[in-house]
C-alpha cells in the first residue's frame, strides 16, 4: 500500500514504445523518466532524471533495476564497475527495504507500526522504531525553523479538505478550528535516545508521507553504498539521490519540471557537480488542487490557519546531502512561500530553486547557497 502516494507517471520503456515523442529524446540525447505525480505531499513531483545518451539507446554497462512500491514507481541506475553483487540478489534485497520501511512507516496499512502508533490513545511513554523517531527528530528541528509550516500531524486537515478522498471542497471554519486542536509537532515529546513518544494530546496522529519518500531514497543509497556501489542513481516517484558519474565518465543531469497543471516542459537542467551524493527533492502546489466559487484551493495547507496556503509559490527544489532533511525542507519552505521561504533557506544555508508566477510570467529565485556552490 502506499505510504501516500498515487502513480500517475509514465516510465521509460512506455516513452520508447511511443517512439520517443518527447523533443530532449526526438533529438537523440536524451533518456528521460518522467515524474510520478503524487497525492499526499506534491501532486507530480516535478523531477526528471536524465541521462545523456545516444541514439536513445541504454549504456551497456550500467545496470537499471526498476518496480513499483509506495504507490509509485521506482528506478536505480548504478555502475557495478569491480564488484561481485549480482543484479538479481541486489533487486530483491531493494524490494525488502521497501517492505520494511512499509510496514513500519505507511498511514495506508492497518498493521503499520505508525498506524498501530496512531491508535494508541495514550499520554504514557510509547515505544517507536529508530526510523520513526529519526523522522520526527529531522521534523521538529525543521518545523522550529519554519514556523511551524513542516508538521507530521496534519493529516486530519488535510482529510477536512477532501484531498486524501479526492472530494474536496471547503470547511466550515468550525470544522476547521475543532480539527486544529488536535494539530501540532509540538504535542509530541521525543525521547531519541530510548526510542519513544509522549503525546500530550492522546487525539494527535502522525502521518510521516511528507518525508518518507527521501527518507527511502537514502536507504537505498545506503544500502548500495554497503554493497561498493559508488555510482547511481536512486529515484522514487520523482524524489532522487545521485553519486559519483556514470559510466562514461559524465555527471549525473536533473531537469526540474515547469511548474504547470496541464503540460509537462521542462523549466531547468541541473548539472550534479557533487560526486560524494546529493539529494534532488521538489515540491509543488500547482497539480492538486480544486475551485470553488471562483477561488483555487492547493492541497499545501499551513498548519497555523488549517486552511491552503495562499501565495505566488509553485514549487520548491532543495539539493542536499540527506534525502529525508531534503524532503523535509522542500515542503516547509513551499508552504512559506516565496518571500519567508527564501529567508529561510539563506539564513539557514540552503541550496534551493523558487519557482513562483508573477502575473502570467514565471520567475526563478535562487538561493545564495545554491549559487555559491550548485
Amino acid at each position: 500500500m502506499p505510504l501516500g502516494d498515487v502513480d500517475l507517471s509514465v516510465d521509460w520503456e512506455t516513452i520508447e514504445q511511443l517512439g520517443c515523442p518527447w523533443q530532449y529524446c526526438s533529438n537523440s540525447q536524451f533518456k528521460i523518466i518522467l515524474p510520478t505525480m503524487k497525492i499526499s505531499k506534491r501532486l507530480s513531483s516535478a523531477l526528471f532524471a536524465i541521462f545523456f545518451l545516444s541514439a536513445c539507446q541504454s549504456v551497456s554497462d550500467e545496470t537499471e533495476l526498476s518496480g513499483s512500491a509506495q504507490g509509485t514507481t521506482y528506478h536505480i541506475k548504478m555502475v557495478l564497475g569491480g564488484t561481485n553483487v549480482k543484479p538479481d540478489e541486489l533487486h530483491k534485497a531493494v524490494e525488502n527495504i521497501f517492505a520494511d520501511i512499509d510496514y513500519k512507516l505507511s498511514n495506508y496499512r492497518d498493521d503499520s507500526e505508525i498506524s498501530q502508533l496512531n491508535r494508541q490513545k495514550s499520554s504514557e511513554w510509547l515505544p517507536v522504531s529508530k526510523e520513526i523517531a529519526d523522522l520526527l527528530s529531522i521534523a521538529k528541528v525543521v518545523h522550529a525553523k519554519t514556523n511551524g509550516c513542516l508538521d507530521l500531524t496534519i493529516k486530519p486537515l488535510f482529510d477536512l479538505w477532501g484531498f486524501s478522498r479526492h472530494d474536496m471542497k471547503v470547511p466550515v471554519q468550525a470544522d476547521i478550528d475543532k480539527v486544529l486542536s488536535h494539530v501540532g509537532l509540538d504535542k509530541i515529546i521525543l525521547d531519541e535516545e530510548r526510542l519513544r513518544i509522549l503525546k500530550k494530546d492522546p487525539e494527535v496522529g502522525i502521518d510521516l508521507s511528507s518525508v518518507a519518500q527521501g527518507y527511502t531514497v537514502g536507504a537505498i543509497a545506503k544500502f548500495l553504498e554497503s554493497k561498493g556501489i559508488q555510482n547511481y542513481m536512486v529515484e522514487i516517484g520523482g524524489e532522487m539521490m545521485v553519486k559519483g558519474r556514470k559510466s562514461n565518465g559524465d555527471a549525473w543531469r536533473i531537469a526540474i519540471e515547469k511548474p504547470t497543471p496541464f503540460a509537462r516542459e521542462v523549466q531547468k537542467i541541473i548539472t550534479i557537480h557533487q560526486i560524494n551524493g546529493e539529494a534532488v527533492m521538489t515540491s509543488g502546489t500547482y497539480r492538486n488542487f480544486f475551485e470553488e466559487n471562483g477561488k483555487t484551493y492547493s492541497h499545501i495547507l499551513n498548519p497555523q490557519t488549517g486552511k491552503p496556503v495562499d501565495h505566488k509559490l509553485l514549487s520548491v527544489t532543495i539539493l542536499h546531502d540527506d534525502p529525508a532533511w531534503a524532503d523535509a525542507w522542500d515542503t516547509a519552505l513551499l508552504c512559506l512561500g516565496e518571500d519567508e521561504g527564501f529567508k529561510v533557506a539563506e539564513s539557514n544555508q540552503l541550496r534551493a530553486l523558487f519557482i513562483y508566477h508573477e502575473g502570467k510570467e514565471l520567475k526563478e529565485r535562487v538561493s545564495p547557497e545554491l549559487e555559491r556552490v550548485p
